[in-house]
């Protein structure tokens, strides 16, 4: 019989039979409830549920090794990288201009962990940078999507009121600034639930994991903040030069053109 979760020696859950399970019934309920009518995203649960048992299964697999090597963890943060930059890019456009994905990812990410291993906060060992790296570019690559894809709904949903930006004298760069800002900084607004929210409804995987782990609780407090701030400041970073990149038109819709 699994032991509780207060003595269950550090882990969330025990890992038995039973959990993969429950685990394989959640899938199967979200399949049915995602593919009814009204959502119709059955096949895609599925296929993001199969692929997390694939990923997660064949990086356990590597990364007991991969830690030991600081040059094989910065590949595989690099690896990270690039997959998040095909994700939020296709999220964005199916135009060629997917690719400019990288640069909100990068611009978001590279300086935060640039500066926590230049102070010395963040030890240069794989067994911390690729957490952290992971975490961050997580966060960027939601705000990259989430932005680039409502800035682009709001341009083609209201393609006339650039056209009549144009005709008053805007640069292009602004008429479609002037339409889709507002609809792309909407992308910060689960960050800044998350923020405000902590511990009063959810408490993160962050303190969780340091509380299990034998952390003090102010110990596993300020580094949750740490997280919470590194990724607001990486997610507005990312929307922002989302938002540039669309007013530039370096990202578009693949019916304006994308990616000229």
């Amino acid at each position: 019989m699994p032991v509780p979760l207060a003595a269950s020696g550090g882990q969330l859950l025990p890992v038995t039979p039973v959990l993969g399970v429950v685990t394989a019934v959640l899938l199967l309920a979200a399949v049915a409830v995602a593919g009814r009518g009204l959502l119709g995203h059955g096949h895609a649960v599925l296929r993001a549920g199969l692929r997390a048992v694939v990923q997660l299964a064949a990086v356990a697999a590597v990364i007991s090794w991969v830690v030991g090597s600081l040059w094989w963890s910065a590949l595989f943060v690099l690896v990270m990288f690039s997959v998040a930059v095909r994700t939020a890019g296709r999220r964005m456009t199916p135009g060629p201009g997917w690719v400019w994905a990288a640069a909100p990812i990068g611009a978001g990410v590279l300086p935060v962990l640039a500066l926590l291993l230049g102070v010395g906060l963040l030890p240069a060992e794989g067994l911390s940078v690729i957490p952290v790296a992971g975490i961050l570019i997580g966060g960027a690559l939601s705000a990259t999507s989430l932005a680039g894809r409502r800035a682009l709904d709001e341009l083609r949903l209201r393609r006339g009121e650039v056209e009549a930006a144009l005709a008053l004298g805007f640069e292009e760069r602004d008429a479609r600034l002037e339409i889709c800002r507002t609809a792309a900084a909407t992308s910060l607004v689960p960050a800044l639930d998350q923020t405000r929210t902590v511990g009063l409804v959810t408490l993160p995987g962050a303190f969780v994991g340091m509380l299990l782990g034998g952390s003090s609780p102010v110990q596993a407090g300020a580094v949750q903040l740490f997280v919470l701030i590194g990724l607001l400041a990486v997610e507005s970073v990312a929307i922002v030069v989302v938002l540039e990149l669309v007013g530039r038109g370096l990202v578009a819709a693949e019916s304006d053109g994308g990616g000229r």
